[in-house]
């Protein structure tokens, strides 16, 4: 009887754990092969790719009755991760090299039937869970090397075959760790050579942006068709600061467990994701039988953007309320519980009606008031409570049309940005959030304060507009942004007048 055990990980959200991965290979009895420790469809069928590998490679096991054990038993163990530590698991049983030359390694990778390693998803987070137990290696396929060699204080491995893992462990060849690449945050301008200097006129809804930008809060664009409310949020991560490194890994992290990183290392431009309106609840929040981050998870730490926004079914909208509260996705299945990071800025655009020309001075309006009332009601109060600004963009008049650049650029903007953001870390330094868009509690009422000539105010735009006790706190919320961007530290009634009119859908419900 011959036995040798491999070290491998599970994934569970964007969390690996470690799963030890045993062969036992018996001489006596009838051969067989059997797999067991929850393996799922697709780490079963491994056992055909394995040992087609191990022929085509010119690498023979014996008749025997073999036995693949996956612990711990009572964890789920899914994807074709598993080939390569099974491939070395079975040689190391048969005595093709000593089962001690591998302790301390941890192994990812699929195989072809030829023996050439493929990528997997989740390597980084595996590659950070392997330096936390203070493994000696990872060996991995060279696809998924660059996102592994961003965990300092591991070597990382990348054979471009079975056969070169195997030699490794003979000591027949020798690899050199993969040289991670040094974190260089992205320089200014990469974000498709887009810049608001494009955007004519909509000085209003700049403005917008710019405080949106500063203090990480929601918004959102009402308006009619070509008035430039996609063009506006596709600019907008012009505006933001660049990712810092510990930023910069979250995104990674997740790409990497959802298989979307193509080889890439550390990702340092801010995610844009735009989803189509026919999106489903699944597709948008993560899930599924088989849970992946949906797309408000691959918006993490970036902009999410959603177009035609009464488009979309109104559960899909509806999902989304937990995530812009609490910056993360909980999924809750009968046998596995697990979360994704979601701290996204949501940036949305809608017309203000059907037709999309209410309100409009060149266009007549076809809509019936009952129609306009039923567009708008599939936004529930809630969503829209949770949406800091509400920005109404017209039509651009041709005067400014014919202007040939904007003055506003977004070199401009992301500098008084960054100087908000930095009051703002200071100001927020040990608590766990860094922007005016996440205060609320204890800490609204310590950093927005208001004098007696600030709360007459307030008083009296919570019975006119009839705010709901979440607007009221978005619109403090704003306002700090607005004293930030001044660089003031108290606020004023300018600052507290410039955000309610930020609230354009509150303003409309009051009219």
């Amino acid at each position: 009887m011959s036995l040798s055990s491999i070290r491998t990980a599970a994934l569970l959200g964007v969390e690996a754990y470690p799963v030890s991965l045993e062969v036992d290979l018996s001489r006596q009895g009838m051969p067989s092969f059997s797999m067991v420790g929850l393996a799922e469809g697709a780490v079963r069928e491994s056992k055909e790719r394995v040992l087609a590998a191990l022929r085509n490679a010119g690498l023979k096991l014996p008749p025997a009755r073999i036995t693949v054990n996956l612990a711990p038993a009572d964890m789920r163990k899914e994807g074709s991760a598993y080939d390569l530590p099974l491939a070395m698991a079975l040689l190391a049983a048969t005595g093709a090299f000593s089962p001690e030359a591998t302790a301390g390694y941890f192994m990812a990778g699929e195989l072809s039937l030829t023996g050439e390693l493929r990528p997997v998803p989740g390597v980084l987070p595996l590659a950070a869970l392997a330096r936390r137990l203070g493994a000696r290696g990872l060996i991995a396929p060279a696809a998924n090397a660059a996102e592994a060699a961003v965990v300092e204080g591991l070597d990382v491995f990348a054979p471009a075959t079975l056969l070169e893992a195997l030699h490794f462990f003979t000591g027949e060849e020798n690899l050199s760790p993969v040289a991670p690449k040094p974190f260089a945050p992205a320089a200014p301008g990469l974000e498709g050579l887009l810049d608001f200097s494009e955007v004519k006129g909509q000085d209003h809804a700049k403005r917008a942006v710019e405080i949106a930008a500063a203090g990480g809060h929601n918004l959102l664009f009402i308006g009619p068709p070509g008035s430039g409310k996609t063009m506006l949020a596709k600019r907008l991560p012009t505006v933001l600061p660049p990712l810092s490194f510990e930023e910069a890994l979250e995104v990674t992290t997740i790409y990497s467990v959802s298989g979307r990183l193509d080889g890439e290392g550390l990702l340092t431009l801010r995610p844009f994701r735009s989803p189509h309106h026919t999106i489903s609840d699944a597709g948008l929040i993560g899930g599924g039988s088989y849970p992946r981050p949906g797309e408000v998870s691959m918006a993490h730490r970036g902009v999410l953007f959603l177009d035609e926004l009464p488009e979309f079914k109104k559960s899909v909208l509806e999902v989304l309320r937990q995530p812009l509260e609490d910056g993360k996705v909980t999924i809750a299945r009968a046998a596995v519980s697990l979360s994704y990071p979601a701290d996204v800025m949501l940036v949305c655009a809608m017309n203000p009606c059907p037709c999309g020309y209410l309100g409009d001075e060149r266009h007549a309006c076809t809509c019936g008031e009952a129609e306009v009332r039923r567009y708008r009601s599939r936004l529930s109060g809630p969503l829209l409570d949770r949406i800091d600004l509400q920005v109404e963009v017209p039509a651009v008049p041709y005067k400014e049309l014919r202007a040939e650049a904007s003055p506003t650029t977004s070199a401009t903007m992301r500098e008084r940005v960054l100087a908000a953001r930095e009051v703002q870390s200071a100001r927020y330094a040990g608590l766990p959030f860094t922007v005016n868009g996440r205060l609320s509690g204890r800490h609204l009422s310590v950093h927005c304060r208001l004098s007696e000539e600030g709360h007459g105010f307030m008083e009296g735009a919570v019975r006119r507009l009839g705010l709901s006790a979440r607007s009221h706190t978005r619109v403090l919320r704003i306002a700090r942004t607005i004293a930030d961007l001044d660089g003031e530290a108290g606020l004023r009634v300018e600052h507290l007048a410039e955000a309610v009119n930020l609230r354009g859908l509150d303003r409309q419900r009051a009219v």
